[in-house]
């Protein structure tokens, strides 16, 4: 007797020009830049440190649209505490998860059916705001409220004190890219008054078919900045401007990929 292939579901099959490579190309040149110099001021910090700061930054946009950041201030013990109440959320049964899964009158929450370009993910979500609840402008009447489930019991808490520190780096790049183009730190801000700051959380469950599907399939990212923690793991990749090559990310050790939205464009 023959052997019998099991195939996922169609929803989740990439076309082949979009499927996984068996090659991949793990880059080196991906901006890593170094907060240190508007983080950690010292009496050997000075304008010319900054200075530098400013260029690779406006320097990163310009030729990748994204970079690694390092020396951010985001406490490390928050970043852990996240990761760790998310992980404890997803391995909870999908009975649990589905209490606070999003609906078509309310975007937040957990889902198990994303998908990117009409192929279905390999991954589940759970997205909050950090304004809570989030007005919708222009008229105010209509708003979002944050699902949190029950357990584990840190859970809200964990996200609440993590968002707040991301959202502070966020606030610090945005300042960073004005100046790299010539313009006062705070020249964007007041597009941030009614904003809306919102973290996913990703979970990528191990799949059986990987040359067929996909975690996240390609995409652009449609808001201001992305501020992305990668695990150990690794996978994300980015493409290369120059040639159109997949390049997938090295991750580093309590380090952020920063994607530059379609906003900021």
């Amino acid at each position: 007797m023959g052997d019998i292939e099991i195939e996922p579901s169609s929803h989740f099959i990439q076309s082949p020009e979009h499927r996984p490579k068996s090659s991949i190309i793990i880059a080196e040149s991906i901006p890593l830049i170094d907060l240190s110099p508007i983080n950690y001021q010292d009496d050997e910090t000075n304008s010319l440190s900054i200075e530098n700061l400013v260029k690779e930054i406006g320097q990163a946009c310009k030729e990748w649209g994204f970079f690694q950041v390092i020396n951010h201030k985001v406490p490390l013990d928050k970043r852990e505490r996240i990761e760790e109440s998310a992980n404890k959320f997803f391995e909870l049964s999908l009975e649990e998860k589905v209490k606070v899964r999003r609906d078509e009158v309310n975007l937040l929450g957990y889902f198990e059916a994303e998908h990117t370009k009409n192929v279905r993910d390999w991954k589940e979500i759970y997205d909050f705001n950090v304004q809570q609840p989030t007005f919708i402008p222009p008229s105010f009447q209509f708003q979002w409220e944050n699902r949190w489930p029950k357990n584990p019991p840190e859970f809200r808490e964990a996200c609440q004190e993590y968002a707040e520190e991301v959202e502070k780096l966020a606030y610090k790049l945005m300042e960073l890219i004005a100046m790299s183009l010539g313009l006062v730190p705070n020249r964007f801000r007041d597009f941030f008054i009614h904003n809306t700051s919102n973290i996913r959380l990703n979970h990528y469950p191990p799949c059986p078919y990987p040359h067929l599907a996909l975690g996240l399939g390609r995409h652009k990212d449609t808001g201001v900045l992305t501020v992305l923690a990668q695990d150990d793991v690794g996978g994300l990749q980015v493409k290369r401007k120059s040639d159109g090559e997949w390049i997938q990310v090295k991750p580093i050790f309590n380090s952020f990929i920063i994607n530059v939205g379609d906003m900021i464009q």
